[in-house]
Formats: structure tokens, sequence, C-alpha cells
């Protein structure tokens, strides 16, 4: 499993690479990764990271439609901000999401970590739905999440993921600073 789970990490950094740059291409990449590491994760019994991984497919469909349609003069895709009151939200719900999913996978399952595993899951489909509508925000979910999953896969030995989110991890620091430029590029040509 573990050629497989390598493959999946190097589609996974070029997929966040992408991302970085804005490009629209992050998206096919993305249905490559998603498909690789959904098969890596469910034979490791994280079974809501690898149903994640449907979520991920479809999502990046939709995101690859959504940036297509808003790009810039330049082909850029413009950025945007959530909001303090849409911040709030996101993240109450999130932790309400988290509870009860993870009481559903320990419950109902033999997941590994049910609420560890649950919380990836869960700020994941927030974090990936704010970065497909194209929301600065998106980076900061993204580093509390590669923080949880760098401990998860250590965790449960998937050293090629762990390794990966570590670099995701520095690659979101770097995602939030070129998306801040971008909108302050945006603000400086209205």
């Amino acid at each position: 499993m573990s050629q497989l789970e390598a493959l999946a990490a190097l589609f996974g950094l070029a997929n966040i690479a992408l991302i970085i740059r804005r490009s629209v291409w992050n998206f096919p990449v993305a249905l490559v990764m998603v498909s690789l590491s959904g098969v890596v994760l469910w034979e490791a019994r994280l079974y809501s990271d690898a149903l994640l991984q449907i979520f991920f497919f479809i999502v990046n469909i939709i995101g690859w439609v959504l940036w297509a349609r808003n790009q810039g003069v330049a082909g850029e895709i413009m950025v945007d901000r959530l909001g303090l009151t849409g911040q709030l939200t996101w993240t109450a719900s999130a932790l309400a999401a988290i509870w009860g999913w993870g009481w559903f996978m320990a419950s109902h399952t033999q997941a590994s970590f049910p609420y560890w595993d649950a919380s990836v899951a869960v700020l994941s489909v927030c974090a990936q739905l704010l970065m497909t509508r194209r929301y600065i925000d998106n980076w900061h979910w993204w580093i509390v999440i590669n923080i949880l999953s760098i401990g998860l896969y250590a965790a449960k030995g998937l050293y090629w993921f762990t390794g990966l989110y570590s670099i995701f991890l520095g690659m979101a620091v770097l995602g939030l600073v070129e998306w801040r430029r971008a909108e302050a590029r945006q603000k400086g040509a209205v």
C-alpha cells in the first residue's frame, strides 16, 4: 500500500502547488489524488477520511466549473473574504458536525480514532467549500487540518501522508500569503 500512498502524496503536492498559484488545473490533479487517497485511507480504517475523498471528488468537479467562471482579465482567479459573521457561523457548524459525526463513527463502526478522524474530515469539507468559493479564509482552516492530520497519520503509521501533510502545512502558509497578495493586487486594480 505504501507505493499507492506515495503516488497519492505526489499528486497531492502538485495539487496544492497549483491551488497556491490559483490555477484552475488544480482540479484534474485533485481528482486523481483523491481517488488514490480514498483507497489508502479505507485500508487504514480511517473511514471518515476515506468517505471524505468521495466528497472531494464531487466538489472538485464543481470547483473546476466555478473557478473557470471567476477569472480576471488576465485569467487569474479572483479571491474574496468570508467576514466575521461567516467565520463564526462556519466554526459553530463545524464543531457541531464534528461532534455528531465523531459520535456516529464511534458508535456504529470500528473506525480508528473516530473523533480525531471526524475532525479532519469535517474541517476538510468546510475548507474545501471555502476554497471552491475562493475565500482566503480557507487557508486558515487548512493550516489547522494539516496540524491535526500530521498527528493522525503518524499515529496510524501512514508515513507518506504524515510527510505530505507536513509539507501541506508549509504550503498552506504560503497559500495564505499568496492569496493575501492577490487580494491586495485586486484592490489596487479597483
